[in-house]
């Protein structure tokens, strides 16, 4: 590594920063400098602009910080906000000493060169789950360390189940659901509420059923594919989801379900306070594969990472820092504070041990899958337009399932 890095940065990235408005990375004094102030400085830069000053997240940093003999100096950026402000402070080779990303983004700025990889940074990530690592890896090198996972599950209102006569049990695969959907249908209530909206929000939650009948997002038009947009849309077509599901955000379609009147919705594990205060009892069901067992949904979360600097000296305080903030003890406060479940086996039992309620997160989370997995890696994005825009136009009556994928593989190629 060296100093030339901002140079290296792909074209792509270089638009990416040429068109981001006022990208100057600003830190909590007014200063425009990722680095620290002299060599003792360690800077973070995290999306988590809730947490203030004094909150645990931020007193964890000043103590990892001080168990490696530095000072932390901490800037906590909007998330969509930091991807650019991220690629300018790499063309200026002026990175942060650890960035913490969304886990789509890491793809990205690895290709673009900001990034150090595993072997780079010396993290130990052999703890981590597999399947969840895999969100920060690409062409067969590993970029960072995931800090915690949350992912998308059925929740289910137990008293509507109830009336319906419907046994959560019995909902297993894709048939059994539909059967309990048209149950609860007939018993005057409503189904399912889901979000199909017109951006990343429907890509995010329209994947668990799109990787759940075996369909791969190189292939987006295959049978396997056609069936899990067709289930969606027949669910429409019969009343047991609401139309309103073509424009719902995940926080329209949450409230939806907070009504009472709903038997399911797909939703995340940031959810979870608010199902507390729904005023009815309720269960988590993770997700059904088309023929039975759990579909994989896609991870959220951050990924922990280490962008290159041209003082290279500065790594090992850096793994310093990292190693801290993703320990086993510092991860179960970090994620009970996000809501997160933690990236590795360890942290989950304890996490289950501490609130049984968490338990079918962590089996949604075992199965679940980066959106940038299988070295899709930036092709991702390109992908996910055309696939949100194939469920739209699926939804809305406008084209067939199959003639909506088939529009969108071919405007992917």
């Amino acid at each position: 590594m060296n100093r030339s890095t901002g140079r290296r940065l792909t074209a792509v990235a270089l638009t990416v920063v040429a068109v981001a408005t006022g990208a100057t990375a600003c830190s909590s004094d007014g200063s425009t400098s990722a680095k620290g102030e002299d060599s003792g400085t360690y800077t973070v830069w995290d999306p988590y602009p809730q947490f203030a000053k004094d909150s645990a997240w931020a007193k964890l940093l000043d103590g990892c910080g001080t168990k490696a003999g530095v000072k932390v100096k901490r800037t906590a950026f909007d998330t969509s906000d930091l991807t650019n402000k991220a690629l300018l402070a790499a063309q200026q080779d002026n990175s942060p000493d650890v960035l913490i990303v969304d886990n789509p983004v890491v793809s990205t700025l690895a290709e673009a060169g900001v990034l150090t990889t595993s072997d780079d940074n010396r993290l130990d990530t052999s703890k981590v789950d597999p399947n969840l690592l895999a969100a920060g890896q690409s062409g067969g090198k590993t970029y960072g360390t995931p800090i915690g996972a949350n992912t998308l599950a059925l929740y289910y209102n137990k008293d509507v189940l109830k009336k319906a006569g419907v046994d959560v049990a019995s909902v297993k695969d894709w048939t059994s659901l539909t059967a309990a959907l048209e149950k609860v249908k007939k018993a005057g209530k409503k189904g399912v509420t889901f979000s199909a909206i017109g951006t990343e929000e429907g890509s995010f939650q329209f994947l668990p059923w799109f990787w759940g009948s075996g369909a791969k997002l190189t292939e987006l038009d295959s049978a396997q594919g056609v069936s899990a947009l067709s289930l969606w849309s027949d669910w429409l077509k019969k009343g047991y989801a609401p139309n309103s599901v073509i424009n719902n955000t995940q926080t329209t379609s949450w409230q939806e379900f907070a009504s009472g009147d709903y038997a399911f919705a797909e939703n995340g594990t940031w959810q979870l306070a608010n199902a507390d205060k729904a005023g009815f009892d309720y269960g988590v069901l993770p997700i059904p594969a088309s023929t039975g067992g759990n579909a994989a949904a896609p991870t959220g979360g951050e990924f922990v990472t280490v962008p290159v600097q041209g003082d290279t000296g500065r790594y090992a305080t850096t793994q310093k820092l990292v190693t801290c903030l993703t320990s086993t003890e510092n991860l179960y406060a970090t994620d009970t504070t996000l809501s997160y479940v933690a990236p590795t086996t360890e942290v989950q039992n304890k996490q289950v041990a501490s609130d049984a309620k968490l338990k079918p997160w962590v089996e949604a989370v075992k199965a679940a899958k980066g959106r940038t997995s299988d070295d899709l890696g930036t092709k991702y994005p390109k992908i996910s337009e055309q696939m949100w825009k194939a469920v739209q136009s699926a939804l809305s009556g406008v084209k067939s399932p199959k003639d909506a994928l088939g529009s969108a593989q071919s405007a992917v190629k």
